[in-house]
């Protein structure tokens, strides 16, 4: 973990609470970025994820989709992610969308948004429904219930980063994925294949895919794209 302030934060979301992990820069302000959550949860990860955001300049919060729930394997991973009501998540997304546009230390007029597996479908997904509310949306492996079946409206450039190994998603469909949002969104699109497996950016390596090279790759990727679209 680094030493920018972080702190968890509560915010509403469609008449209730929604709760999540927000890490600022040290400069005490800068461009707004939602991070999604893998299938395991808010763990130690994301937390990190928002922290190295973080340290790069950006304001970075992580909702807490499981409320609170971390999975230990992927029997659980799966579990979990498959009773997540699509619907609910969403509408937390949408509520920390407006939390982090109304936040004083957001500088932005509009924010990015990165997410992993699970998250990288929720990524796509948010950046459909919440309009001009998000400018660049940067989805890792997206897969899940989440993703959209159509991307008709989406305005957001997308940065996608996909495994040319991942047994969990096949490069295939990975493809079919960037033409489809290339097609129906007219949006700016760009996908990166990397010759690893599925999670292959989660350092914590649950999964055992972990590949330092390429995940290195893809993060100063989705830096420069996240700068250039959101700061």
């Amino acid at each position: 973990m680094s030493d920018n302030p972080r702190q968890n934060v509560t915010f509403p979301s469609n008449g209730n609470e929604a709760h999540g992990y927000l890490a600022v820069p040290e400069s005490g302000s800068g461009p707004g970025v939602v991070v999604v959550q893998e299938w395991w949860g808010l763990d130690d990860h994301i937390a990190d994820v928002c922290d190295r955001l973080a340290k790069e300049g950006f304001v970075a919060l992580a909702p807490d989709l499981y409320g609170g729930r971390v999975a230990h394997d992927s029997d659980q991973a799966g579990e979990f992610m498959m009773s997540l009501p699509v619907e609910q998540a969403a509408k937390d997304l949408s509520g920390a969308v407006d939390f982090l546009l109304g936040h004083d230390a957001v500088t932005s007029a509009h924010l990015g948004t990165i997410g992993f597996c699970m998250g990288g479908g929720f990524v796509l997904l948010l950046a459909k429904e919440a309009g001009d509310k998000i400018s660049a949306a940067v989805p890792f492996y997206g897969v899940g219930p989440a993703v959209p079946d159509t991307y008709r409206g989406l305005t957001a450039a997308v940065q996608g980063h996909y495994a040319e190994e991942d047994g969990f998603y096949p490069v295939d469909q990975a493809r079919e994925q960037e033409k489809q949002i290339r097609d129906e969104s007219g949006a700016e699109v760009e996908f990166f294949y990397y010759p690893a497996g599925h999670a292959f950016h989660n350092d914590e390596d649950k999964a055992g895919t972990h590949d330092p090279e390429q995940a290195k790759l893809a993060w100063g990727r989705a830096l420069e794209f996240l700068r250039a679209k959101v700061a």
